[in-house]
């Protein structure tokens, strides 16, 4: 797409009773098996009078993060995007299936045995 100097990633994903999504600059899968690691995440800098307290609160939890992992099972979409937009929360409706606990992928390789 764009340089990859440039490359800014959309994330969405399930936290709680809520949806967030969160702009990084930097994802991958490989350090720890079954999480999606962000690294540089980021948030509008724009020195605007509206403050959204969504906004604020995410960056106020991500503040001093150099890296998070968050479980594949949660991720619900991942877009490659041209700018980056605001980081939002949105929170779910009381008794949907937000808060059930997702199973974790099984069919991870056996890493322990040696080829035969």
């Amino acid at each position: 797409m764009s340089n990859r100097d440039e490359t800014i990633f959309r994330i969405r994903y399930y936290h709680e009773d809520s949806i967030h999504e969160i702009y990084a600059k930097s994802l991958a899968q490989e350090s720890i098996y079954g999480f999606l690691e962000l690294e540089d995440i980021i948030f509008d800098e724009n020195s605007g009078v509206v403050v959204d307290p969504n906004e604020e609160r995410l960056k106020q939890e991500f503040q001093d993060v150099i890296c998070t992992y968050i479980p594949m099972q949660n991720v619900i979409r991942i877009d490659e995007v041209k700018k980056q937009g605001v980081a939002k929360i949105k929170n779910l409706p009381k008794g949907s299936q937000s808060n059930v606990i997702r199973p974790f992928p099984s069919n991870m390789p056996n890493r322990t045995k040696s080829p035969e």
